[in-house]
């Protein structure tokens, strides 16, 4: 297996958050990626839409919440990664 890709997150005010990258998927214009707090094993995840435009040179994130998109989003994460069950 190869080594996931470490992101890290800066949220206003707050201390720096380290997140591994899952998977990456592009739906209605948006890019949604997959994060876990851990490398290996069994971790939380979270599903995370950019709301930064096109061109810009840092990303803006923010947690997917709404029940539909999250569970939309999920369905296609768990079609991409066959060996991985989400629980919403």
């Amino acid at each position: 297996m190869s080594r996931m890709e470490k992101i890290t997150f800066r949220p206003d005010g707050e201390e720096p958050v380290e997140f591994y990258v899952l998977e990456q998927t592009r739906i209605g214009g948006y890019n949604y990626i997959l994060v876990t707090d851990r490398e290996e094993g069994d971790g939380d995840a979270l599903i995370l839409k950019d709301l930064s435009q096109d061109g810009e040179e840092e990303s803006v994130f923010c947690v997917v919440s709404d029940d539909r998109e999250l569970s939309a989003v999920a369905g296609v994460f768990e079609d991409m990664l066959e060996d991985i069950e989400l629980e919403k």
